[in-house]
């Protein structure tokens, strides 16, 4: 079983950032099954050393998952990125293709983005080690679920 970002994702998200692309992350942090929520936060360091920006927002648990690619190419739905959502889990997603879709999800991802709270690569590294640990147990099994 593959986890979810994937390693795929992972990779490109990383290449993205490092040849200049402005990659901007909103995660949860509240989840109803916190091994989720640590699973993916073990991909974090690696994601910001990249130079990707990752914000957490702040009391609520997302379930959506949005994209916006150069403000034409937008996707709303509930898939995580990866085969596994799309293949074995029926989880869809719409593609919209416009600007006037797009702008209007730039806008609530800036929303989002306002009421998260950005992570850092310094603070990151500078977590507990209890939370470390959390993150690596998650990670062993994220591609059981």
């Amino acid at each position: 079983m593959r986890p979810a970002p994937g390693p795929d994702m992972i990779d490109a998200l990383c290449e993205a950032a490092e040849r200049g692309v402005d990659v901007h992350l909103v995660l949860p942090s509240l989840s109803d099954f916190r091994p989720v929520l640590y699973a993916g936060r073990s991909h974090y360091d690696r994601l910001l050393a990249a130079g990707v920006k990752i914000h957490e927002l702040r009391d609520a648990v997302l379930h959506a998952k949005t994209a916006v690619i150069d403000g034409v190419v937008s996707t709303v739905g509930s898939s995580n990125m990866d085969w596994r959502s799309l293949v074995q889990n029926s989880e869809v997603n719409a593609m919209v293709y416009g600007e006037a879709f797009g702008d209007a999800m730039t806008r609530m991802f800036r929303a989002d983005v306002a009421a998260s709270a950005a992570i850092t690569l310094a603070a990151w590294r500078e977590r507990p080690l209890a939370d470390r640990a959390l993150e690596g147990v998650a990670r062993l099994f994220e591609g059981f679920w």
